[in-house]
């Protein structure tokens, strides 16, 4: 009598049980690992697209004392340290019929602080104003009216302040700036953040402030990436102990 035996079960088994120890191929990790690289860098960077501009700007103006203006007021510029100010300008513009003056021609550099005053002066060639790097003799008219900074190029910045009526000249940027009373200076609410709004960038400052200013703060250009790769190298390693 004939016996048949069955084949030996210990190949069937290790053929089955073999695709399960094998480890995945891993195409999508790595497109996965690229986009959360380009998000983290991204993140990094976008505070400054709305923040530091490398121009200068207005960034704060004293043009009506209490009483005589006379040696008391200032226009105060924002720029990184060290730029020059040669060949710009600082031009008034009459709100009523866009007549210009005063002009005043800008010269020196601006200093550590990022900041640079051009301050005015009296019959005697002397200034109240406290901190300054220029001595001009300006006189800048109460709202409405605009204060324009220009180069060789064109303009470079530019506030309106006070209520304009149809017919009258806005040179600023965006929607007027309040018109401050006597004593008040016009500041923008971060020197070296610029909206093209005058109504969101200026505010009245009860006290002058010339040669200090708030500064929003600007991480450096390269942080968020470096963040990125670091955090990206972390995650990758991670994915390979797992």
């Amino acid at each position: 009598m004939s016996v048949s035996i069955p084949a030996p079960l210990g190949p069937a088994v290790r053929r089955f049980s073999m695709p399960s120890f094998r480890p995945r191929p891993l195409p999508v990790r790595r497109p996965r690992a690229a986009r959360a690289l380009l998000a983290i860098a991204a993140l990094g960077t976008l505070p400054l697209a709305t923040a530091a501009r490398a121009v200068p700007l207005l960034s704060e103006i004293f043009y009506d004392a209490v009483g005589s203006d006379d040696g008391l007021s200032f226009v105060e510029i924002h720029a990184p340290a060290g730029t020059v100010l040669d060949g710009f300008t600082i031009e008034g513009v009459n709100g009523s019929g866009g007549a210009i003056g005063p002009v005043i021609a800008l010269s020196g550099s601006v200093s550590a602080s990022g900041l640079f005053v051009v301050a005015d002066v009296d019959g005697s060639g002397l200034t109240a104003v406290a901190v300054f790097d220029q001595l001009a003799n300006f006189d800048f008219q109460n709202g409405p009216d605009s204060i324009v900074l220009r180069d060789a190029s064109g303009v470079v910045d530019a506030v309106g302040y006070g209520v304009f009526a149809p017919g009258d000249v806005f040179a600023g940027e965006g929607a007027p700036a309040v018109d401050p009373p006597a004593g008040e200076s016009l500041a923008r609410v971060f020197a070296n953040v610029d909206t093209d709004d005058n109504a969101l960038d200026f505010v009245a400052l009860a006290t002058p402030t010339p040669g200090s200013a708030a500064f929003a703060p600007v991480p450096e250009p390269g942080t968020g990436l470096l963040c990125a790769i670091g955090l990206a190298g972390l995650g990758a390693a991670g994915r390979r102990r797992g």
